[in-house]
């Protein structure tokens, strides 16, 4: 007879399975990486054999692992590797001196980079002024400091000269220079396509390697599944990630199940091939956790820096003047021949959406993919669906389009505070209609954008999706739109089954049932009946990917 004895066995838990005909268990037994039992005690007593592995929860809580369904792989372990960090909160005093630091101990020459200023710090940055304080902490370093976007660039004057940008270098397609009003000097402002030009002379000038490249990838997987997070989509995979996610998942190292959204265009932060020729390749990338099924399309760009598409115009600006909306970077022909071409390929399509007009022309370019081609078993997302028209929201159901919901920013932030300074503040705090979305039966799906958020701890933004507070204590006492909140319960759905279907993986991840991969978190608490403003409290004890533990917390 064959062995039926379980690998692995964990009993004696609270075991919040998502999965809605069997909310709790308090056992579960795995074998092959798969779970084969789900229940209380008796239901893995007869799988328990002299070689299985016995887990006593001790009552602790254990829940599915979390997906993201948005994080960009590369940069976060980069970010965390090999940069300078300061908070987006920080003030432009504790910025410069941070660079000073920096910069006292790097060699001449060499690039200091890091992030992220806040957006609202964006006028102050954009001044001659501003650029002579950053260029004495500098001490003749050239510099790069992303904002909490990460669409935008602030440099000084050598990043300036080794980028060749000057008082005559033209405005970039998609893209502006900032510069003194009255004499037309760079001031080091780079918005959107702009960022570019500097991001492409650091990676000329040999700052990155492929050691760095694999070093990051790494830490990112590790990083992600210190946060419980066993399932993931990096937003924008240029080949060198496709390349890295399957060379670690050859190895036996990829500890996460990876779907990849492969850039329908170059992106301004990032470089090599996109569109057709990189699609035409993706199946040299596709491995037994690594999944290529995605487009990424950038729509639009981002509110604090005038770049999102809106219905209404911004407010009233000197260099813009009135009645300026913003505009997308893709046509709503082009749209639907990118959503169409895809389909017939079976990839979903990513759509960054920051403003609300880029949403309607997403939804509307998806409305015609419909009318011809009739429904679809694809799930295309629109990401970070946080300005909505109201009649939009019916719309995403009706498509079948998911929310993104990425990154965490459903609290007061310093990001809401830049989106005051160009929107102002009613229309700002009309943000993240989250509560609406549910109610009109979208899929809302949980991701981070890390390294937009500093860290992809989902538990930051479980708390803020429950509250609408900002969960580290900044902007006490303040709630962003508080009748969007949802329910705890909710929001562990968004995170785990929620985004495992968004991103095609339903069947694999997502939930604690039969057949599913054993990928298991356990908390140092029931987040359940944790005080709501304790939830980003939540540590992750041990995190099993395949029934092998892949991180313990010391």
């Amino acid at each position: 007879m064959p062995d039926r004895s379980a690998d692995l066995v964990l009993t004696n838990g609270l075991i919040y399975t998502l999965d809605r005909t069997r909310p709790w268990a308090s056992s579960v037994a795995v074998k092959g990486g798969r779970i084969v039992a789900v229940g209380e005690a008796d239901a893995v007593a007869g799988l328990t054999g002299a070689a299985t592995q016995v887990v006593d929860l001790q009552g602790a809580m254990l829940m599915p692992g979390i997906v993201d369904v948005h994080a960009h792989l590369m940069m976060g372990g980069q970010a965390e590797l090999f940069e300078l960090r300061f908070s987006p909160t920080s003030s432009f005093e504790t910025l410069i001196a941070r660079v000073a630091e920096a910069a006292a101990g790097a060699p001449q020459g060499a690039w200091i980079i890091g992030g992220q200023w806040g957006s609202d710090l964006l006028p102050r940055l954009n001044t001659l002024d501003a650029l002579a304080a950053l260029d004495k902490a500098s001490q003749g370093r050239p510099v790069m400091l992303r904002d909490d976007t990460y669409h935008n660039r602030w440099i000084n004057s050598e990043a300036l000269r080794l980028a060749g940008v000057s008082a005559a270098t033209p405005d970039p397609q998609k893209g502006s220079i900032g510069r003194d009003p009255a004499s037309g000097a760079p001031t080091g402002m780079m918005i959107e396509s702009a960022a570019g030009i500097v991001e492409s002379t650091i990676a000329r000038s040999g700052h990155y390697s492929e050691a760095m490249d694999r070093a990051a990838m790494a830490r990112s997987i590790a990083t992600l599944n210190s946060y419980g997070v066993t399932a993931f989509l990096d937003a924008a995979a240029m080949q060198p990630i496709l390349a890295a996610l399957k060379g670690l998942d050859d190895r036996g190292e990829l500890t996460a199940w990876s779907v990849s959204a492969m850039p329908a265009v170059e992106p301004s932060f990032m470089f090599g091939i996109a569109g057709d020729e990189l699609i035409a390749l993706r199946e040299n990338y596709r491995g037994a956790h690594a999944r290529p099924d995605f487009v990424k399309i950038f729509l639009d760009g981002v509110p604090g820096a005038r770049t999102a598409a809106f219905h209404e115009p911004y407010v009233d600006d000197a260099i813009l003047g009135c009645c300026f909306r913003g505009s997308t970077i893709v046509t709503v022909p082009e749209l639907i021949r990118w959503v169409g071409k895809c389909e017939k390929l079976g990839l979903g399509v990513k759509i960054h959406c920051a403003g609300d007009a880029a949403v309607s022309q997403a939804l509307d370019a998806i409305d015609v993919v419909r009318s011809f081609n009739g429904p679809t078993r694809l799930i295309h997302h629109i990401a970070h669906a946080s300005y909505i028209a109201p009649d939009d929201i019916a719309r995403f159901a009706a498509l079948g389009v998911a929310a993104d919901l990425s990154p965490f920013l459903w609290y007061p932030t310093s990001f809401l505070e830049g989106h005051k300074q160009t929107m102002g503040d009613a229309r700002a705090q009309r943000f993240w209609p989250n509560k609406d979305l549910l109610a009109a039966g979208a899929l809302l799906a949980g991701g981070s954008d890390w390294p937009v958020m500093p860290n992809p701890d989902p538990w930051n933004g479980i708390e803020g999706l429950v509250t609408r507070r900002n969960p580290s204590g900044e902007f006490a006492g303040v709630a962003l739109w508080p009748e969007q909140a949802i329910d705890v319960a909710t929001a562990l759905e968004i995170f785990t089954i929620n985004s495992a279907r968004a991103i095609g993986l339903a069947d694999t991840v997502g939930s604690i049932e039969i057949g599913k991969s054993a990928d298991f978190i356990r908390l140092d608490r029931n987040v359940l009946e944790t005080p709501a403003d304790e939830i980003a409290d939540t540590k992750v004890l041990t995190t099993w990917f395949e029934g092998r533990v892949v991180y313990e917390r010391g």
